[in-house]
């Protein structure tokens, strides 16, 4: 059977995949597990998800279906945060006799809890006309997370994947402060990279894959397979681990991003990628965020910002200039695309002016004094004002990325990129 639960944690504690990883070794007293975990991200933009929108699948092959359905339900009644007002737990059971019938539709409620909004009812409903076992609590939100995570376990080789290694602390440690060796993960990113990534960032020597919330996660290492995250998770030196699971994961695979043709299709609580022209110069505003505009073929234009949790990817765009041809990556939120990724194809001329060439030696002439023009000293040749050149630009094409310590859990990171030619920012 296939198991998804979604739902449990808060923004002050607990962790779905925690609860995951329990049931992992707890199950196989009444199985075998037949699959590594799955650990699914949801639409990034959705305002009711606690922290990162996370939903869990278990694979068990087992005789005892009713004791694995009420053994998952008391863990959930134990282990989930009630007392949140968006904590609202679901849980799916979907038995083996069911996996043909239910892959395609399920594959298909994965892709819109992925990339679209969802509601409760619409997943009550699919479940109530699919006959598939379920349990909920509250107003059952988690119902739309656990369903996709079983659509996805259901459709291994339908979705690019990678992979997390997540180590969890011992309870008595929860909601202090972690216990870890930052140069370790530097380390461990040097030995491993790109073949893992987001474990450190370089440019703002930050380590970005230990949490700060009150969670259980001590740390989580994401990579391209189950033996890079191993490899480098061995490596960490921290406080004691109490498990750890390694979770195959939509991290990292840009699944949340649809095409956007124009500006007029776009919607809040959505995710594109958008090409356009830059309208107007870029601005930097109270924060530190930086604005600037975009516009499509029909002329319709979008904000597009460059938020100040993006640090030194703003430097890149404030060099931007109207003209520009761009493709953007990003999630839509109060009709602002919030950039996540920039691919610069096309730059536009920028035009100064400079002192004069001499006809006679080729060397610019100097001032000869206000009001009098320029004058070549060398050779007597004159000329009255300043001339109109191209400016050189302190921008090439390619794509750029924000910085590790503001990447979304979905977005594809450049060192996934198979492509030539990329320009990766900041470089490496």
């Amino acid at each position: 059977m296939i198991i998804g639960i979604d739902d449990t944690d808060s923004n002050e504690g607990m962790c779905t995949t925690y609860l995951g990883a329990l049931l992992l070794e707890e199950l196989q007293e009444y199985g075998t597990m037949e699959a590594l975990p799955l650990l699914v991200r949801l639409n990034p933009t959705i305002p009711y998800k606690t922290r990162g929108n996370a939903a869990v699948a278990l694979k068990l092959k087992t005789d005892w279906p009713e004791k694995v359905i009420a053994h998952v339900t008391s863990r959930i009644e134990e282990l989930a945060r009630m007392e949140c007002e968006k904590t609202n737990p679901g849980a799916v059971f979907i038995q083996e006799k069911d996996y043909e019938s239910l892959k395609l539709v399920l594959l298909s409620f994965l892709e819109k809890a992925v990339k679209d909004v969802v509601e409760i009812e619409t997943a009550k409903h699919l479940i109530s006309e699919l006959g598939i076992s379920s349990k909920s609590f509250k107003n059952g939100r988690g119902l739309i997370g656990a369903l996709a995570a079983c659509g996805a376990m259901l459709n291994p080789e339908k979705w690019d994947c990678t992979f997390e290694h997540l180590a969890y602390r011992r309870k008595e440690n929860w909601g202090s402060l972690r216990d870890v060796n930052k140069e370790s993960f530097f380390e461990a990113d040097r030995q491993t990279y790109p073949g893992t990534w987001d474990t450190v960032d370089l440019a703002n020597r930050l380590v970005v894959c230990v949490p700060h919330s009150a969670d259980p996660v001590l740390f989580g290492i994401r990579g391209e397979s189950p033996e890079l995250v191993d490899k480098a998770a061995a490596l960490i030196q921290a406080e004691p681990v109490e498990r750890s699971a390694v979770y195959r994961t939509n991290q990292g695979t840009d699944m949340h991003l649809l095409p956007a043709a124009c500006i007029s299709e776009i919607r809040d609580m959505h995710s594109y990628r958008l090409e356009g022209t830059v309208s107007a110069a870029p601005k930097t505003i109270e924060g530190g965020h930086v604005i600037f505009a975009v516009r499509d073929r029909k002329g319709d234009e979008i904000d597009c910002a460059a938020f100040e949790p993006t640090k030194n990817f703003r430097v890149l765009v404030r060099k931007l200039v109207p003209g520009d041809q761009i493709i953007l990556s990003g999630s839509v939120t109060s009709g602002t695309l919030n950039i996540e990724k920039i691919q610069i194809t096309a730059l536009a001329p920028l035009y100064g002016e400079e002192n004069p060439k001499c006809p006679e030696c080729g060397k610019h002439m100097k001032s000869a004094g206000q009001g009098q023009g320029f004058r070549c000293k060398k050779c007597g040749t004159q000329a009255l004002s300043k001339v109109r050149c191209e400016a050189e630009r302190d921008l090439e094409p390619g794509i750029y990325e924000v910085p590790p310590c503001a990447r979304r859990h979905l977005a594809k990171p450049l060192a996934r990129e198979r492509c030539q030619n990329i320009r990766i920012y900041p470089s490496r």
